[in-house]
């Protein structure tokens, strides 16, 4: 039996001060999550793309492991008929 492979991938769409990431989750090859991240830059500060997508990548996948923790509490609710509430 092969293993579990779950995907995550992330786009960046950016300009002068703003970076937007996109992460999208493919679960078990057919469950999708997704969710986004936002980095701002101050205009004073010098031009870093690369720290604006880290920023922005990091608060996508914040979001997203908290879609995950959710779905998660969903479906051990939906069988167990209890609320569930996983702590982080």
């Amino acid at each position: 039996m092969a293993s579990p492979r779950w995907t995550v991938e992330i786009d960046f769409d950016e300009d002068d001060t703003h970076t937007h990431a996109i992460a999208r989750a493919t679960v078990r090859g057919d469950n999708a999550l997704v969710a986004s991240g936002d980095a701002y830059r101050n205009p004073r500060d010098q031009s870093r793309p690369l720290i604006g997508e880290e920023i922005a990548a990091a608060r996508a996948l914040i979001a997203l492991s908290t879609e995950l923790l959710q779905s998660a509490a969903s479906q051990i609710e939906r069988e167990t008929h209890h609320p569930v509430h996983l702590v982080r």
